[in-house]
């Protein structure tokens, strides 16, 4: 099938995006450069700052979390392609306001590997930056193998809980403690019902069966080795949800933070049904939701599926998940 996009030129793409979401939010953030999205009250910033990256093409990750109480700079590559290391030194330099900055990386290959050499330019320099790498996506490699996990939605609430714990004055170490923390007890697990294309090159990404859903789906069409028949929002969650509780090991009378992230062209409706089965799931083993986040908050396009995100909560993690923050597509 042709791709049907309300686009304009292809090789002007990011930048036109990244444009309107500057456009639509002047209050909050700034695209400087032409090369990353910036928080207006950065300047004001005493108190360590939060840098991330990513590739465009998921909006409203990541650059859409830029503003008060979450990221501070995100430096956004082109589509589904990650930045290259100049503009992200440059935007650790920016964001330093004495305190030191929080260097926040999701685990897929072109990101990783611009992240190791701003580290390592970063350690030449002197600059005081801790890198944490988000790891949550369960299906293609087990927890003693999590350095091999693709980074999913979970990034959206390390940020969250970074941000507040930055927002409220604690040191670079304690602020990369809460953020490891976090992506230490969270999981992920990704469902598509249908592929998506690339926005510049009409190329479809993934393809499956008319009748078809595959279970642990990458972003970007990975394969995930789940493919069965279509299931109902019920079935699909219970699958999802046990496989998840299995991963982290959660017990009775925990809390957990429960996210449904609709990639793209799932509507809410169906989101609202599978967290509904989760929450009801969870309450017959006397489990706590003590967070949740339900809608569209990293997106594959018009990839129809979602990804549930679970993490284990503690007091400090549901007052920092909490604590207020005002982005574009989060505010508290």
């Amino acid at each position: 099938m042709k791709m049907k996009k309300f686009i304009n030129e292809p090789k002007n793409l990011t930048e036109e995006l990244l444009e309107g979401l500057e456009l639509s939010n002047p209050e909050l953030i700034e695209f400087v450069d032409k090369k990353m999205i910036v928080n207006k009250k950065l300047k004001d910033a005493d108190r360590v700052t939060i840098v991330t990256l990513g590739g465009t093409g998921h909006e409203p990750a990541i650059s859409g979390f830029v503003g008060e109480g979450m990221v501070d700079i995100s430096v956004p590559g082109d589509i589904f392609a990650a930045p290259g290391p100049g503009p992200c030194l440059d935007a650790i330099r920016m964001a330093d306001k004495g305190k030191g900055v929080l260097f926040v990386v999701l685990n897929h290959a072109g990101d990783m590997l611009t992240g190791d050499m701003v580290m390592k330019r970063a350690k030449k320099e002197g600059l005081n930056v801790v890198k944490v790498v988000t790891q949550d996506d369960i299906s293609n490699a087990p927890r003693e193998e999590a350095h091999d996990r693709r980074g999913l939605v979970g990034c959206v609430a390390v940020y969250k809980v970074a941000g507040a714990a930055a927002a409220a004055g604690k040191s670079l170490k304690e602020v990369a403690a809460v953020a490891q923390k976090f992506a230490d007890n969270m999981a992920t697990i990704a469902v598509a019902s249908r592929g998506a294309t690339h926005p510049s090159t009409g190329e479809t990404i993934s393809i499956l069966g008319e009748d078809e859903m595959e279970i642990g789906m990458g972003q970007h069409g990975e394969g995930g080795g789940g493919r069965q028949t279509m299931g109902t929002a019920n079935d699909t969650a219970e699958i999802m949800l046990g496989a998840l509780l299995k991963d982290l090991e959660i017990k009775e009378q925990e809390k957990l933070m429960v996210m449904v992230n609709g990639t793209g062209a799932t509507t809410l409706m169906e989101l609202l049904l599978v967290f509904r089965q989760c929450h009801k799931t969870l309450a017959t083993k006397n489990i706590e939701v003590a967070a949740s986040l339900v809608g569209e908050y990293l997106t594959v396009q018009e990839m129809c599926g979602f990804q549930l995100c679970i993490a284990r909560m503690d007091e400090e993690m549901i007052k920092y998940w909490h604590a207020p923050c005002k982005t574009p597509y989060h505010t508290v």
